[in-house]
């Protein structure tokens, strides 16, 4: 790293620093102190929102799983005989991994009946895979099984959302008191700039 841009490194650490209160500053105004004030609010309640997005997230998993167990309770799980294959077939939409075939079970009451299900690509025809059914035996979605998935995207989302809605906040609020920096510095400006006569050249 050049000296250069150590220095430039450390000037922004020092504004930063400054702008948040820290260390002395003579010339520090009423608007630079209030600012200060709400960039510390930000920050504490920034801080604050990480527990609250875990807890976010850990409820939202527990959530998931209680209704995933409801889900297991009431449906049965059976093996089931795919009567087609899918290892020739090239997905429709890029990422898909999924097709559905049909395949050929025997439900709770014993019947052998046929239906569809959705199985990932590749699958070839006299697979036996395991498929989930309701009480009348038609076949149903399997119980989500990515819970913890989904919790830990609602806690990073809770908390990234907060932390961008605080800083949206944090630069609303600075625009009045820049607004009343400007008036206060061409106050100040028209106070001590040099008056000259208008016949004076």
């Amino acid at each position: 790293m050049g000296a250069g841009k150590q220095r430039s490194g450390e000037l922004w650490a020092l504004m930063q620093l400054r702008r948040l209160g820290i260390g002395p500053n003579a010339l520090r105004r009423r608007s630079d102190r209030i600012e200060a004030t709400v960039l510390w609010c930000a920050l504490v309640v920034a801080l604050l929102m990480i527990p609250i997005g875990a807890a976010t997230g850990n409820a939202v998993q527990n959530s998931l799983e209680a209704s995933s167990a409801r889900q297991r309770a009431e449906l049965h799980q059976v093996q089931a005989r795919t009567l087609e294959g899918a290892e020739h077939e090239v997905p429709s939409v890029p990422g898909d991994v999924l097709t559905v075939l049909k395949v050929e079970y025997v439900d709770p009451q014993g019947a052998l009946r046929q239906g569809y299900a959705s199985f990932v690509h590749g699958t070839k025809a006299g697979a036996e895979l395991t498929i989930w059914l309701d009480r009348s035996g038609a076949i149903v979605p399997a119980p989500r099984s990515d819970n913890a998935a989904y919790g830990a995207a609602a806690g990073i989302s809770t908390v990234l959302g907060s932390w961008l809605l605080l800083w949206g906040l944090a630069r609303l609020a600075r625009v009045p008191l820049d607004r009343g920096r400007f008036r206060a510095w061409d106050a100040e400006w028209c106070r001590i700039a040099p008056r000259r006569h208008p016949d004076q050249k």
